[in-house]
């Protein structure tokens, strides 16, 4: 996480856009031989919204893993909304 935040640019191997999704993001974090995903959104162009985790234990995120991200995402974006009406 501290990689996340201090540099400009971060590798790939460590935060990327996950395809065919609305617009979530992947945090790669390696444990030992545990391999966990923090997956979210970014809001704006410095902050990311991390919403949901889990162990990895296959190559591809499963997609209970997406459709729970973004239900979680839009529910925020909703009671963001509501915030300002």
């Amino acid at each position: 996480m501290q990689l996340i935040e201090d540099l400009e640019v971060i590798p790939v191997q460590y935060f990327k856009k996950l395809v065919n999704t609305d617009d979530l993001w992947e945090i790669r974090v390696q444990v030992g031989s545990n391999a966990f995903r923090l997956l979210g959104f970014l809001e704006g162009n410095r902050v990311v919204i991390l919403n949901h985790a889990f162990q990895k234990k296959t190559q591809k995120t499963p997609q209970k893993e997406i459709r729970i991200t973004e239900a979680r995402k839009r529910d925020y974006l909703r009671r963001r909304m509501e915030l300002y009406e």
